[in-house]
């Protein structure tokens, strides 16, 4: 986990190589950003990905430029999560409160059907718990046309920010109100789609996510990862 990358220069007491710490991280959030060179140029895209076990997949087109250019070759994932606003008495001093993780590795594109399939059914499952059994699963076809990449969970560090403002002492005594507005994400009322045929009810997991808060607010001192943010 340590190594010269994921050294915690910039606020060291806010980073974490705890490996729990990150695989939580990695497991509540559902966006992740992958970043990797193409012909020499920086690119970052937004993707969503799973973590099973010590590896971390994504999956996409077979023709996905984003995965082929990370194949076999070095490449960052980072993850955050954003609990709250935080509000100071200074302008300079307001921030957010946050969980984010960060990955480097070495692209690996997985070819067999046993372990795509395992990965694409985590991935189901971590979106929606239960929804694997429900749908159609994927043909050897579509299999084919599907790419997926594995990054292992090895070179990584964690990045935290809890509790309230850190103002100047001399702005202590200002008239501003300061705290911390909590954020989370949660899921709302699904949506039928328009061609759905008549008589076909939500199925029961579906009340299950309603009723679960996918992100909760957090609150608490300040705790992150390298010099690769300025929160």
């Amino acid at each position: 986990m340590r190594t010269p990358r994921t050294k915690l220069r910039r606020k060291p007491s806010r980073g974490s190589h705890d490996r729990a710490t990150i695989e939580a991280i990695l497991d509540e959030a559902l966006v992740s950003h992958l970043g990797f060179l193409d012909a020499g140029s920086p690119v970052v895209i937004p993707t969503l990905h799973v973590r099973v076990g010590a590896h971390v997949y994504l999956h996409g087109s077979a023709a996905s430029r984003a995965l082929r250019e990370s194949k076999g070759a070095a490449v960052c994932l980072t993850a955050t999560l954003v609990d709250g606003l935080v509000l100071a008495r200074a302008a300079m001093h307001h921030s957010a409160n946050y969980r984010s993780a960060m990955l480097f590795g070495a692209g690996e594109w997985i070819e067999e059907e046993e372990e795509k399939l395992a990965a694409l059914e985590a991935l189901v499952e971590k979106l929606v718990p239960g929804r694997w059994g429900d749908a159609r699963i994927p043909t050897a076809k579509e299999l084919r046309a599907t790419a997926l990449l594995r990054i292992p969970l090895e070179e990584a560090s964690a990045k935290l920010r809890t509790g309230p403002p850190i103002d100047d002492d001399e702005d202590m005594g200002l008239a501003v109100w300061a705290g911390v507005v909590g954020l989370r994400t949660v899921a709302e009322e699904a949506e039928p789609d328009p061609l759905l045929a008549a008589g076909i009810e939500p199925p029961a997991y579906l009340g299950e996510l309603l009723r679960k808060r996918v992100g909760s607010a957090r609150q608490g001192s300040n705790q992150g990862s390298g010099d690769y943010g300025s929160v």
